[in-house]
């Protein structure tokens, strides 16, 4: 069963809360999304760590329920 955008950004707001998300669906069929994730938080992590602590909010549904996330993450200016 595919997700739907809203339930993406709900999961990453409800982890990360201060984040500014957009979210995006590539291909139009619910299993293709980009994000991108805006957030005081992730001041001083590396990227790797901004998108773990991303795919963490997903709890899991990465590969399942979530097919593909393209993810971009970044410290506001």
């Amino acid at each position: 069963m595919a997700m739907q955008a809203d339930e993406i950004e709900r999961l990453i707001r409800e982890a990360i809360p201060d984040a500014d998300v957009t979210i995006r669906d590539l291909a139009g069929d619910g299993d293709h999304y980009a994000a991108h994730v805006v957030s005081p938080s992730f001041a001083g992590m590396t990227r790797v760590k901004q998108h773990k602590a991303v795919y963490e909010a997903l709890g899991g549904r990465m590969g399942g329920e979530l097919h593909a996330l393209q993810l971009t993450t970044a410290v506001p200016n």
